[in-house]
């Protein structure tokens, strides 16, 4: 498919041909929710804890006679039914990542990718460059083309000028190709990909 070229001053700058095999499946929300709960699972830090009977400080005698005292037998204070005894059953130090064939991964991220192009919402420009660092220059530009919620992807590192420009805009975020991925592209409204980004995605996902 072809896709018109804009540049930052929102002029037309040529087309691009779109791989449909990268842009333009049916999206398929089952994938999509796969690979977000993947991504998501992964950044979890898993350091929640709590003390087993084992590491609870206090002593492991018995608190009074087994027979006697019309009480209960207990073994020790430390146990879970105990007052400041140890959890039972409770939370400890580990991972929440969990496999995704890699497979299905690939297929994920094609699927977000034709799922910001069936929806308009997919932008391609041919550079991103900026002649100066000035966050408020570069927010009139974004606003001009409308971009309020944007995910920006470049082949490689964007322009220094460039990034330093828009790093401090609210709901924008820049990656390099190579960082991209199915949350930050469904967490964005808007998709935009330089015409080197789209070469390099489709060099990796075809």
């Amino acid at each position: 498919m072809k896709v018109k070229v804009i540049n930052l001053e929102n002029k037309a700058a040529g087309e691009i041909e779109l791989a449909d095999e990268v842009f333009g499946l049916a999206p398929r929300a089952d994938l999509l929710q796969r690979m977000v709960k993947y991504q998501l699972a992964a950044r979890r830090s898993g350091t929640h804890k709590t003390k087993d009977v084992s590491e609870v400080s206090g002593t492991g005698t018995k608190p009074f006679n087994q027979k006697g005292t019309g009480r209960a037998r207990q073994g020790q204070k430390r146990a879970p039914h105990q007052r400041g005894g140890g959890v039972a059953h409770g939370p400890v130090l580990r991972s929440h990542a969990h496999s995704l064939p890699k497979k299905v991964r690939k297929l994920a991220l094609k699927n977000a990718l034709s799922a910001k192009q069936a929806e308009g919402k997919l932008i391609i420009v041919d550079e991103l460059k900026a002649d100066a660092a000035k966050t408020k220059v570069m927010a009139e530009k974004f606003k001009a083309l409308g971009w309020e919620s944007t995910l920006i992807v470049d082949s490689k590192e964007p322009d220094a000028n460039f990034a330093l420009s828009a790093r401090n805009l609210p709901r924008v975020d820049i990656l390099p190709e190579a960082g991209a991925n199915v949350y930050d592209i469904l967490r964005r409204d808007t998709l935009v990909l330089t015409k080197s980004a789209v070469e390099s995605l489709e060099a990796r996902l075809k």
